[in-house]
C-alpha cells in the first residue's frame, strides 16, 4: 500500500516527538504542525486502522513497526538533506522545509546514492 505524503509527515512527527517528549498525544501533534485537533483525530484514526500506530485508553501513541519504519525513514532523509542544504549555505528554516518537500519524493535509488556521496564526502580531508 502506498501511504500518502500527510501520513509520513504524521509518522515522523510522532517519532520526533516521542524523543522529545516520552509519550505523544493528538493535542501535542496538532500544537508541533499547527493542525486543528480535529484533522489530527480524522489522522490519526486512519493510520491507526491501517495499523501504523496504535492509541492507549489513555490517547497516548505509539508507533507500530510499519509506522515506525516509514517514520524513521522520513527522519533520516529529512535529516539529511537539512543538513546537506545547510552545509551549502542555504539558511537552515528554509533548508529544513525543503528538505520536508524533497524527502517525500526522492526515488530510493537517488536517496542512496546522495547519501553515499554526502559520507564520502564527509571522510574526505
Amino acid at each position: 500500500m502506498k501511504i500518502h505524503e500527510s501520513a509520513e509527515n504524521y509518522l515522523e512527527t510522532i517519532l520526533i516527538l516521542s524523543k522529545r517528549l516520552g509519550k505523544v498525544r493528538s493535542i501535542d501533534i496538532a500544537s508541533e504542525l499547527s493542525y486543528s485537533k480535529p484533522s489530527v483525530s480524522v489522522a490519526m484514526k486512519n493510520l491507526r486502522t491501517n495499523g501504523y500506530i496504535e492509541v492507549d485508553p489513555e490517547g497516548y501513541i505509539t508507533l507500530l513497526e510499519k509506522g515506525r519504519v516509514i517514520a524513521e525513514k522520513m527522519y533520516e532523509r529529512h535529516t539529511l538533506l537539512s543538513d546537506w542544504l545547510t552545509a551549502l549555505g542555504v539558511d537552515p528554516v528554509v533548508a529544513a522545509e525543503d528538505a520536508c518537500r524533497i524527502e517525500h519524493v526522492i526515488s530510493e535509488e537517488t536517496f542512496e546514492a546522495f547519501k553515499t556521496h554526502v559520507a564520502a564526502r564527509l571522510q574526505e580531508p
